[in-house]
Protein backbone atom coordinates (compact mmCIF):
# COMPACT_ATOMS: atom_id res chain seq x y z
CA UNK A 1 0.00 0.00 0.00
CA UNK A 2 1.27 3.01 -1.12
CA UNK A 3 1.49 5.64 2.26
CA UNK A 4 0.22 9.29 1.77
CA UNK A 5 2.93 11.97 1.10
CA UNK A 6 2.07 14.85 3.77
CA UNK A 7 1.53 18.64 3.23
CA UNK A 8 0.56 21.46 4.88
CA UNK A 9 -2.64 22.55 3.30
CA UNK A 10 -5.09 21.12 0.91
CA UNK A 11 -8.46 23.41 -0.52
CA UNK A 12 -10.51 21.68 -2.63
CA UNK A 13 -13.24 23.54 -4.25
CA UNK A 14 -16.26 22.96 -6.59
CA UNK A 15 -14.78 25.47 -9.37
CA UNK A 16 -10.71 26.46 -9.66
CA UNK A 17 -9.88 29.50 -11.81
CA UNK A 18 -5.83 29.08 -12.41
CA UNK A 19 -4.17 31.54 -14.04
CA UNK A 20 -2.36 29.00 -16.26
CA UNK A 21 -4.18 27.69 -18.75
CA UNK A 22 -5.85 30.52 -19.00
CA UNK A 23 -10.10 30.99 -19.59
CA UNK A 24 -10.68 27.63 -18.06
CA UNK A 25 -12.22 26.78 -14.87
CA UNK A 26 -11.78 23.01 -13.38
CA UNK A 27 -14.30 21.32 -11.74
CA UNK A 28 -13.77 19.23 -8.19
CA UNK A 29 -10.22 20.12 -7.71
CA UNK A 30 -7.95 20.93 -5.39
CA UNK A 31 -5.21 22.97 -4.55
CA UNK A 32 -2.33 21.25 -2.16
CA UNK A 33 -0.17 23.87 -0.35
CA UNK A 34 3.28 22.96 1.38
CA UNK A 35 5.42 25.23 2.66
CA UNK A 36 3.73 28.29 1.82
CA UNK A 37 3.47 27.56 -1.95
CA UNK A 38 0.76 25.97 -4.54
CA UNK A 39 2.87 22.20 -5.48
CA UNK A 40 -0.09 20.48 -7.31
CA UNK A 41 -3.71 21.06 -8.50
CA UNK A 42 -5.34 18.32 -9.35
CA UNK A 43 -8.68 16.74 -9.04
CA UNK A 44 -10.27 15.94 -5.95
CA UNK A 45 -10.26 12.13 -5.92
CA UNK A 46 -6.48 12.39 -7.21
CA UNK A 47 -5.28 14.45 -3.88
CA UNK A 48 -7.43 12.26 -1.43
CA UNK A 49 -5.45 9.19 -2.69
CA UNK A 50 -2.52 11.22 -2.96
CA UNK A 51 -2.20 13.40 0.16
CA UNK A 52 -2.38 13.59 3.63
CA UNK A 53 -2.93 17.29 4.82
CA UNK A 54 -2.68 18.45 8.13
CA UNK A 55 -5.33 20.72 7.54
CA UNK A 56 -7.86 20.61 4.73
CA UNK A 57 -10.47 23.07 3.72
CA UNK A 58 -13.68 21.83 1.94
CA UNK A 59 -15.48 24.91 -0.60
CA UNK A 60 -18.34 22.74 -1.79
CA UNK A 61 -20.23 25.95 -3.11
CA UNK A 62 -17.21 27.95 -3.92
CA UNK A 63 -15.05 29.04 -6.82
CA UNK A 64 -11.52 29.38 -6.14
CA UNK A 65 -9.49 32.25 -7.66
CA UNK A 66 -6.05 33.60 -7.25
CA UNK A 67 -5.88 36.43 -4.93
CA UNK A 68 -6.39 39.60 -6.36
CA UNK A 69 -3.97 42.58 -6.93
CA UNK A 70 -4.57 46.57 -5.71
CA UNK A 71 -2.11 47.74 -8.12
CA UNK A 72 -2.45 51.48 -6.18
CA UNK A 73 -3.13 52.05 -2.95
CA UNK A 74 -2.98 54.86 -0.60
CA UNK A 75 -3.94 52.14 2.04
CA UNK A 76 -3.63 54.69 5.21
CA UNK A 77 -5.78 57.28 3.99
CA UNK A 78 -9.01 54.24 4.96
CA UNK A 79 -8.69 56.61 7.78
CA UNK A 80 -9.39 59.77 6.15
CA UNK A 81 -12.29 58.53 3.95
CA UNK A 82 -15.26 60.89 3.12
CA UNK A 83 -13.73 64.32 4.60
CA UNK A 84 -13.71 65.61 1.40
CA UNK A 85 -15.47 64.83 -1.44
CA UNK A 86 -17.44 66.43 -5.06
CA UNK A 87 -13.87 68.54 -5.68
CA UNK A 88 -10.94 68.49 -8.23
CA UNK A 89 -8.25 66.90 -7.60
CA UNK A 90 -5.93 69.95 -6.69
CA UNK A 91 -8.81 71.67 -4.63
CA UNK A 92 -9.17 68.42 -3.28
CA UNK A 93 -5.34 67.67 -2.48
CA UNK A 94 -4.34 72.14 -1.44
CA UNK A 95 -7.52 72.58 0.28
CA UNK A 96 -8.35 69.30 2.66
CA UNK A 97 -5.98 66.56 2.04
CA UNK A 98 -2.70 68.09 2.85
CA UNK A 99 -3.44 70.45 5.06
CA UNK A 100 -4.96 67.48 7.58
CA UNK A 101 -1.90 65.23 6.49
CA UNK A 102 0.52 67.69 7.65
CA UNK A 103 -1.34 67.25 10.88
CA UNK A 104 -1.76 63.80 11.65
CA UNK A 105 0.52 61.59 10.02
CA UNK A 106 2.99 59.21 11.49
CA UNK A 107 4.00 55.87 12.15
CA UNK A 108 0.81 55.19 14.44
CA UNK A 109 -1.67 56.71 11.91
CA UNK A 110 0.33 55.14 8.56
CA UNK A 111 0.18 51.37 10.75
CA UNK A 112 -3.53 51.53 11.77
CA UNK A 113 -4.58 52.94 8.44
CA UNK A 114 -3.11 49.83 6.87
CA UNK A 115 -4.12 47.61 9.11
CA UNK A 116 -7.61 48.73 8.41
CA UNK A 117 -7.12 48.34 4.67
CA UNK A 118 -5.98 44.83 5.05
CA UNK A 119 -8.94 43.35 6.65
CA UNK A 120 -11.04 45.42 3.63
CA UNK A 121 -8.68 44.25 1.04
CA UNK A 122 -8.88 39.96 2.43
CA UNK A 123 -12.69 40.80 2.64
CA UNK A 124 -12.76 41.35 -0.97
CA UNK A 125 -10.60 38.74 -2.03
CA UNK A 126 -7.22 40.97 -2.37
CA UNK A 127 -3.92 40.03 -1.41
CA UNK A 128 -1.22 41.89 -2.83
CA UNK A 129 -1.07 45.70 -3.18
CA UNK A 130 1.15 48.54 -4.63
CA UNK A 131 1.70 51.10 -1.79
CA UNK A 132 2.13 54.65 -2.52
CA UNK A 133 2.62 56.94 0.84
CA UNK A 134 4.60 58.33 3.48
CA UNK A 135 6.72 55.97 6.10
CA UNK A 136 6.81 53.41 4.18
CA UNK A 137 8.50 51.51 7.33
CA UNK A 138 5.62 51.25 9.10
CA UNK A 139 3.58 50.08 6.25
CA UNK A 140 5.88 47.40 5.76
CA UNK A 141 6.10 46.19 9.37
CA UNK A 142 2.20 46.34 9.48
CA UNK A 143 2.21 43.97 5.95
CA UNK A 144 4.61 41.80 7.03
CA UNK A 145 3.24 41.38 10.64
CA UNK A 146 -0.01 40.06 9.28
CA UNK A 147 1.21 38.48 6.30
CA UNK A 148 0.25 40.71 3.54
CA UNK A 149 2.06 40.64 0.53
CA UNK A 150 2.97 44.43 -0.78
CA UNK A 151 5.46 45.86 -2.42
CA UNK A 152 6.03 49.92 -0.82
CA UNK A 153 6.35 53.07 -2.42
CA UNK A 154 9.62 54.97 -1.34
CA UNK A 155 7.83 58.52 -1.46
CA UNK A 156 9.50 61.18 -3.23
CA UNK A 157 7.88 64.90 -3.29
CA UNK A 158 9.50 68.23 -3.35
CA UNK A 159 7.81 69.22 -0.04
CA UNK A 160 8.88 68.82 3.53
CA UNK A 161 6.50 66.68 5.20
CA UNK A 162 6.37 64.43 8.40
CA UNK A 163 8.82 61.58 7.22
CA UNK A 164 11.87 63.87 5.66
CA UNK A 165 12.22 67.17 5.12
CA UNK A 166 14.49 67.52 2.47
CA UNK A 167 15.49 65.79 -1.03
CA UNK A 168 18.14 64.55 0.20
CA UNK A 169 16.41 63.25 3.55
CA UNK A 170 13.77 61.69 0.85
CA UNK A 171 16.59 59.58 -0.68
CA UNK A 172 18.02 58.47 2.33
CA UNK A 173 15.14 57.60 4.14
CA UNK A 174 14.11 55.66 1.04
CA UNK A 175 17.39 53.37 0.47
CA UNK A 176 17.48 52.56 4.09
CA UNK A 177 13.96 51.01 3.86
CA UNK A 178 14.79 49.03 0.51
CA UNK A 179 17.88 47.96 2.37
CA UNK A 180 16.04 46.61 5.09
CA UNK A 181 13.35 44.93 3.07
CA UNK A 182 15.65 43.40 0.38
CA UNK A 183 14.69 39.71 -0.34
CA UNK A 184 12.16 40.07 1.84
CA UNK A 185 9.68 37.33 0.82
CA UNK A 186 6.89 39.22 1.40
CA UNK A 187 7.56 42.78 0.99
CA UNK A 188 8.91 44.88 -2.42
CA UNK A 189 10.03 48.55 -2.86
CA UNK A 190 9.60 50.73 -5.89
CA UNK A 191 10.20 54.26 -6.02
CA UNK A 192 7.34 56.35 -5.57
CA UNK A 193 8.02 60.46 -6.90
CA UNK A 194 4.39 61.35 -6.35
CA UNK A 195 3.74 63.18 -9.74
CA UNK A 196 5.56 65.65 -12.30
CA UNK A 197 3.70 68.42 -11.05
CA UNK A 198 5.52 67.43 -7.41
CA UNK A 199 8.97 66.14 -8.15
CA UNK A 200 11.39 68.45 -10.22
CA UNK A 201 13.86 66.89 -12.63
CA UNK A 202 16.82 67.07 -10.22
CA UNK A 203 14.85 64.27 -8.55
CA UNK A 204 13.72 62.83 -11.39
CA UNK A 205 17.27 62.22 -12.90
CA UNK A 206 18.33 60.77 -9.51
CA UNK A 207 15.27 58.05 -9.21
CA UNK A 208 16.19 57.12 -12.82
CA UNK A 209 20.05 56.09 -11.73
CA UNK A 210 18.93 54.47 -8.43
CA UNK A 211 16.03 52.60 -10.58
CA UNK A 212 18.35 51.49 -13.20
CA UNK A 213 21.30 50.38 -10.48
CA UNK A 214 18.53 49.06 -7.99
CA UNK A 215 16.41 47.49 -10.93
CA UNK A 216 13.15 48.83 -8.72
CA UNK A 217 9.75 50.22 -10.65
CA UNK A 218 8.94 53.62 -10.82
CA UNK A 219 5.10 53.98 -9.32
CA UNK A 220 3.47 57.66 -9.95
CA UNK A 221 0.86 59.32 -10.20
CA UNK A 222 0.94 60.49 -14.37
CA UNK A 223 -1.51 62.90 -16.35
CA UNK A 224 -4.64 62.18 -13.92
CA UNK A 225 -5.75 65.65 -15.09
CA UNK A 226 -6.27 67.85 -18.23
CA UNK A 227 -4.61 70.94 -15.49
CA UNK A 228 -1.99 68.72 -15.12
CA UNK A 229 -1.10 68.75 -18.74
CA UNK A 230 -1.74 72.60 -19.00
CA UNK A 231 0.51 73.19 -16.17
CA UNK A 232 3.02 71.20 -17.47
CA UNK A 233 3.32 72.45 -20.88
CA UNK A 234 2.99 75.91 -19.38
CA UNK A 235 6.04 75.15 -17.06
CA UNK A 236 8.44 72.96 -19.18
CA UNK A 237 7.12 73.31 -22.90
CA UNK A 238 6.27 69.63 -22.64
CA UNK A 239 3.21 67.05 -21.91
CA UNK A 240 3.98 65.06 -18.41
CA UNK A 241 5.13 62.42 -20.47
CA UNK A 242 7.00 64.04 -22.96
CA UNK A 243 8.96 65.18 -19.88
CA UNK A 244 9.18 61.94 -18.82
CA UNK A 245 10.96 60.52 -21.61
CA UNK A 246 13.40 63.31 -22.19
CA UNK A 247 14.41 62.70 -18.40
CA UNK A 248 14.66 58.17 -19.18
CA UNK A 249 12.07 57.16 -17.30
CA UNK A 250 9.60 55.64 -19.81
CA UNK A 251 10.98 51.97 -19.86
CA UNK A 252 9.79 49.25 -18.46
CA UNK A 253 9.62 49.65 -14.56
CA UNK A 254 7.51 52.79 -15.16
CA UNK A 255 4.26 52.29 -13.65
CA UNK A 256 1.92 54.95 -14.70
CA UNK A 257 -1.59 55.35 -12.61
CA UNK A 258 -4.19 57.23 -14.26
CA UNK A 259 -3.65 58.20 -17.28
CA UNK A 260 -6.49 59.98 -18.25
CA UNK A 261 -5.39 62.32 -20.45
CA UNK A 262 -2.81 60.15 -22.48
CA UNK A 263 -2.85 60.40 -26.02
CA UNK A 264 -2.71 57.86 -29.02
CA UNK A 265 1.10 58.86 -29.76
CA UNK A 266 1.52 58.07 -26.29
CA UNK A 267 0.08 55.08 -25.96
CA UNK A 268 2.01 53.53 -28.23
CA UNK A 269 5.00 54.92 -26.76
CA UNK A 270 3.87 52.81 -23.63
CA UNK A 271 3.58 49.81 -25.76
CA UNK A 272 6.94 50.21 -27.05
CA UNK A 273 8.47 50.89 -24.25
CA UNK A 274 6.83 48.20 -21.76
CA UNK A 275 5.35 50.75 -19.51
CA UNK A 276 2.18 49.15 -17.11
CA UNK A 277 -0.55 51.35 -16.65
CA UNK A 278 -3.09 51.66 -13.13
CA UNK A 279 -6.66 52.30 -14.28
CA UNK A 280 -8.42 53.83 -10.97
CA UNK A 281 -11.54 54.02 -12.51
CA UNK A 282 -13.54 55.06 -8.88
CA UNK A 283 -11.03 57.39 -7.85
CA UNK A 284 -11.12 59.29 -11.30
CA UNK A 285 -14.73 59.39 -11.13
CA UNK A 286 -14.60 60.66 -7.79
CA UNK A 287 -12.65 63.57 -8.21
CA UNK A 288 -13.55 63.73 -12.10
CA UNK A 289 -10.98 63.77 -13.59
CA UNK A 290 -11.80 61.87 -16.59
CA UNK A 291 -11.25 58.26 -18.06
CA UNK A 292 -8.63 56.12 -18.32
CA UNK A 293 -8.92 54.61 -21.98
CA UNK A 294 -7.87 51.50 -20.59
CA UNK A 295 -9.21 49.43 -23.97
CA UNK A 296 -7.40 50.97 -26.21
CA UNK A 297 -4.07 50.56 -23.94
CA UNK A 298 -5.17 47.04 -23.91
CA UNK A 299 -5.52 46.63 -27.35
CA UNK A 300 -2.14 48.41 -28.08
CA UNK A 301 -0.30 45.97 -26.16
CA UNK A 302 0.63 47.93 -22.81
Amino acid sequence: MTSLQPIDLLISARWIVPVEPDRVVLEDHAVAVEAGAIVEVLPVGEASAKYAPRERVDLPEHALIPGLVNAHAHNPMTLLRGMADDLPLMQWLQEHIWPVEARVIGPEFVRDGVELAIAEMLRGGTTCCSENYFFPDAQAQAYRTHGFRAMVGLPIIEFPSAWAKDRDEYFDRALAVHDQYRGDALVGTSFAPHAPYTVADASFERIRMLSDQLDLPVHLHLMETAKEVEDSRREHGLRPMQRLQKLGLVNDRLIAVHMTQVSEPEIAACAEAGVSVVHCPESNLKLASGFCPAEKLRRAGV
